[in-house]
Parts: C-alpha cells; structure tokens; sequence
C-alpha cells in the first residue's frame, strides 16, 4: 500500500538547554524516524553555527538542516563584515526571521544557544512558527519534553556547576528515551562557555537506567 504523499509524518525528539555557573549545557537524543519507522539511531541534532553558538534542531529533518545552514552563511557573513562574534542574541533572531517567513512550508523547532562577551551564556527558542523567547534557566522541547518538563523543574538550580548540569541533562535525555517511543539512541551534549565547545556522547549503555 503506497502512503497517501499529503499524509502528515509523525516526528520525535528530545531537546534539552540548561545554564550552569560558567556557560551552558545542550543535549538531545539520537532518533530520526519517520512515522513508526527509524531512519536514523544516531543522528546529530547538535549544529555548529559559530564558534561558540550551537542550535538543537526539532521537527522535519531536512528542514532543520536547511535553515541551520542559512544562519550559519549568514552569521559568518556578518562576522566578516565585522570583524568581531555574532552574539547568541543575533543568531537567534535570525532564526526567528527564517522560521516565521517560512512558517507555512518548514516544520522547525529550534533551541539557540551559546555564550557571547556581551551577555555570556544564552539560551533562546524558537518554537514551530517563529516567535522567540529568551530562557533563563532550563528548557525541553520536542515530543520527549512532555515526559521530563517537570522532572527539569524540579531538578535544576541556580548556578549549578558544568559537572551538576552534565549530569542533569543526562539524567533528563535518558528518562525521555525511556518514557518516549519517539526518543532513543545515544546521547550527544555540547557544554559552551568562554574557552570554547565541549563535546561529549554518551552511549546507550552508558545513559542513566529507569525502571518501569
């Protein structure tokens, strides 16, 4: 039985942005699908933009990939014309623009996030549709984040340490993987601060264990 083309696909993920003392922790599982089918387990939702300034991608795929691109030109266009970084602030804006233009014909979620000179650490969103909203704290999105939004709230706490943050956005990917049928693989984080990007992947063997 073929598909119906027009038919809407189902799409999944957990995002996860949080500030710590020194700069800022993002994470997100590693599951592309499709509907019910997988089409990638280990998938980086996880885009460079600039140096010090990441976005985590929802929604469709390529969509996500494609506006990631554009900001990342413009960004670097600006930098140049500049001679100086582009702030957290000025990446997520031009995020919202592209979303919002395009709001009809894209399916995008976007977390902004990175640390400046100006502000330091920065964490904006930029939900389906384009309007941006700056966080403070920590913030979840994608189908996974109905499972840990709470679990977040409680949790966090002002000016935690990076090894405090790790472990909570660990904590809330791996209990998202558990909890939602959309959610899974392994999970990739990205601690920023003043000296730079910090890379880390943690295996599903190594995510945190929940029963029930």
């Amino acid at each position: 039985m073929i598909a119906d083309v027009d038919e809407p696909i189902s799409t999944g993920t957990t995002l996860v942005a949080a500030h710590f003392k020194d700069g800022i922790v993002i994470a997100a599982d590693s599951r592309t699908s499709s509907g019910s089918y997988v089409a990638n387990r280990v998938a980086d939702k996880l885009t460079k933009i600039t140096d010090s300034i990441y976005c985590c991608r929802s929604g469709s795929a390529a969509d996500t990939q494609c506006i990631a691109d554009a900001v990342a030109y413009h960004l670097a266009f600006y930098e140049m014309q500049t001679g100086k970084p582009a702030t957290v602030e000025a990446a997520a804006n031009v995020f919202r623009n592209i979303c919002y233009k395009y709001r009809d014909d894209m399916v995008a979620g976007i977390i902004c996030a990175g640390y400046d000179d100006e502000r330091g650490g920065g964490i904006y969103s930029i939900p389906p549709g384009g309007c941006l909203v700056e966080e403070k704290r920590v913030i979840s999105a994608g189908s996974g984040s109905v499972f840990i939004s709470g679990f977040l709230d409680a949790l966090f706490k002002n000016n935690m340490s990076k090894e405090e943050c790790v472990d909570l956005c660990l904590k809330a990917v791996s209990l998202a993987i558990h909890k939602d049928t959309s959610s899974g693989g392994v999970c990739r984080m990205a601690v920023i601060t003043k000296d730079g990007v910090e890379r880390k992947l943690f295996l599903n063997n190594e995510l945190v264990q929940y029963e029930g």
